[in-house]
């Protein structure tokens, strides 16, 4: 029995049923479902699995965090559930339906970034490092930088410059490339129109300001004779580069329809790279920049305005519902816009999203340290606080801040404050970088310490506020009201009895009528290697499937050919008819439970029919496996192989 197939039976029951999943896929965390009825999900049993971290809907899509064993998880659901997953686009292109238009635009923004975020971050970490390097004066080198007294660490920061300032300087080439990408065009004519965007041939975007408008127009145009083109590059430009991409995609796209395959490779590429060329450098490139400017001046100015304070409060507050809505990503585009705009080539806007995400991952720690105590939350909340802290806030913030509200309002008092003071202080940070406790990396030599104390602000008041919160009964309503449903609670109930004493003995009755044969023997290698667990193989002579212990059904797969049971002792038994019946669908089989019932030893759990199974082509025999077995050692009864009946004793197993 793999490791979550309970689990992901009550899944499918809880959203719906088969019948309700349009497609399913997943990512790093989450299983991602796009369901043709989203109200058919009973929120409370899904949030009550033990696997299940939280949910939320974002981009019509249903998603489940699970957290880093979602690969696990997902083969055992498509396993149990029967349902063929899809790929990431398709389960996407499926959503599509459920979304908005301006949901859609968001969509599309967020994948276009998501790509090159890694790129971005590798250069914010950097610049952070260069900056110690290069800017901090330490007491101990009397008064100098590393750089100042080392020659290796000199060579180091001037190496290092390299990759740091090659990925803001060519993040047009990126983005363009990651359209391309996203649009299912040409990625290598991405590529060139990137760099036509970043060439030596141009004027450099950051050199734009300083010089004079006669020298633009005499040295740094594309002159036709009755008008001219400014010959001016892009470097960390992003709208420009972000719409001289669509516009790449959607020339590619129109000459495909109507340009004959034939001739395609030939007039596709130049049709399609050319125009967009001259967009670029004619329409788009100056339009973007402008727009680009116009909202890097309107952050601008709530950062550095006379109420700057009241701007990093509201930021700071609202940052953590960004994330829920996906539309967090677009910050990315306004930093790197920030950057390439001032003349201090430094962003206000990354301190107070690194802020935020310790904010969320203090509260989410306040959580973890009331419930300490409680194993289930504990799991969750831990691992939910140290992401946070990195930077990745998902699993907090859906995993246990949002889903009981109270820590989540929590985070956002504690962000908003700390948003506050970081613009009061005009805390400023080189680039993007890695958000959470890190990201003082990212932050300018200058405005560290006022940081700091901002970072201190941002972990102690989510802290204190969440307990105050719980204590005071504030916003805890959704905690208060939260309820296991009844399956998940009895399978809860019975593994949370595994208190059983090392070398407790339990006895196993054989289920089956029929011959008991070693494990070994089975046709199936993953079975006959003891992959599953350990236990003895039953030849059936009689088509019925009895309990062999008292326990809970902690699995029954759709097409009833194979069940798990949990004892109170924390015994797992899994009783496996047949060889790839699950072909079968179910024809020929007959279940007399269902996931969570409690049985009693010897009650009917299944029916099958033999001659069904084996006119199909598949064997009959049935592994009896315990797949806890690092709990327990089983041992088989008597010298195999042997004839048994149902009832009879088959199995001991020990406690280690």
């Amino acid at each position: 029995m793999g490791k979550f197939e309970k689990d992901a039976q009550v899944l499918l029951d809880a959203i719906g049923g088969k019948e309700n999943v349009s497609a399913v896929t997943h990512c790093a965390t989450r299983m991602r479902f796009v369901l043709n009825d989203d109200k058919k999900a009973d929120i409370k049993t899904i949030e009550g699995i033990p696997a299940v971290k939280g949910t939320f809907t974002n981009a019509g899509q249903f998603q489940v965090i699970i957290g880093n064993d979602v690969p696990l998880f997902y083969n055992d659901f498509t396993s149990v559930s029967g349902i063929e997953g899809v790929s990431k686009e398709a389960a996407k292109s499926a959503a599509k339906g459920n979304q908005n238009p301006i949901q859609r635009v968001m969509t599309l923004l967020a994948e276009i970034f998501t790509p090159i975020i890694p790129a971005i971050i590798v250069g914010g970490l950097i610049l952070g490092f260069r900056n110690i390097l290069e800017g901090v004066e330490f007491a101990n080198l009397g008064g100098k930088t590393i750089v100042e007294v080392s020659q290796f660490w000199s060579g180091v920061n001037a190496f290092l410059w390299l990759p740091g300032e090659a990925i803001f300087h060519f993040l047009p080439v990126g983005i363009v490339w990651s359209v391309s990408r996203k649009m299912g065009t040409s990625q290598i004519l991405g590529i060139v129109l990137g760099i036509c965007l970043v060439s030596p041939q141009l004027l450099n975007a950051y050199d734009v300001a300083s010089t004079s408008s006669a020298e633009i127009a005499k040295n740094w145009v594309w002159d036709f004779g009755f008008f001219t083109v400014k010959r001016i590059g892009y470097q960390a430009q992003v709208i420009p580069a972000l719409l001289s991409g669509l516009s790449l995609a959607y020339l590619e796209r129109f000459w495909r329809k109507v340009i004959p395959e034939v001739v395609s490779m030939i007039f596709v590429p130049f049709l399609s790279l050319v125009p967009a060329l001259i967009l670029a450098h004619t329409v788009l490139g100056p339009i973007g920049w402008t727009i680009g400017k116009g909202i890097s001046f309107v952050v601008l100015a709530g950062l550095t305005g006379p109420v700057k304070w009241l701007f990093g409060a509201i930021f700071g507050a609202l940052y953590a519902p960004l994330v829920i809505t996906g539309l967090h990503h677009m910050t990315n585009a306004i930093d790197t816009q920030l950057i390439a705009d001032t003349a201090s080539r430094t962003t206000g806007l990354w301190p107070m999203i690194a802020l935020s995400n310790i904010a969320q991952g203090s509260a989410v720690f306040a959580y973890y340290w009331m419930k300490r105590h409680d194993e289930r939350e504990a799991q969750i909340a831990l691992p939910a606080t140290i992401s946070a802290y990195l930077g990745v806030t998902e699993p907090a913030l859906f995993g246990v801040n949002l889903k009981y509200v109270y820590p989540f309002v929590a985070g956002m008092i504690g962000s908003s404050v700390a948003g506050l003071l970081s613009t009061t202080f005009n805390v400023q940070a080189n680039s993007i970088g890695v958000g959470g406790l890190p990201g003082f990396m990212a932050i300018n030599v200058k405005y560290m310490m006022p940081f700091f104390l901002c970072m201190a602000v941002a972990i102690v008041i989510p802290f204190a506020v969440t307990i105050f919160f719980r204590k005071a009964g504030y916003f805890t309503k959704t905690e208060d009201e939260m309820v296991k449903a009844p399956q998940v609670a009895a399978i809860a109930e019975a593994e949370e009895s595994t208190a059983a004493e090392k070398g407790t003995l339990v006895k196993v009755q054989s289920p089956l009528t029929g011959v008991v044969k070693p494990l070994s023997e089975a046709a199936d290698p993953v079975f006959a290697q003891g992959v599953m667990g350990q236990g003895v193989l039953i030849e059936p002579s009689e088509g019925l499937l009895a309990a062999p212990v008292d326990g809970v059904v902690s699995v029954l797969f759709p097409s009833n050919h194979a069940v798990g049971l949990v004892t109170d002792q924390g015994l797992e038994l899994l009783m496996h008819i047949g060889m790839d019946t699950v072909n079968l669908e179910g024809k020929g089989f007959k279940a007399f439970v269902k996931q969570g019932d409690r049985v009693k030893t010897g009650d009917k759990l299944i029916s099958f029919d033999i001659d069904v199974i084996k006119k199909a082509g598949y064997v009959t025999e049935t592994p009896v496996i315990i797949t806890n077995q690092n709990d327990y050692q089983p041992d088989a009864v008597g010298t195999l192989p042997h004839d048994t009946r149902q009832g009879e004793e088959l199995l001991t197993a020990s406690k280690i």
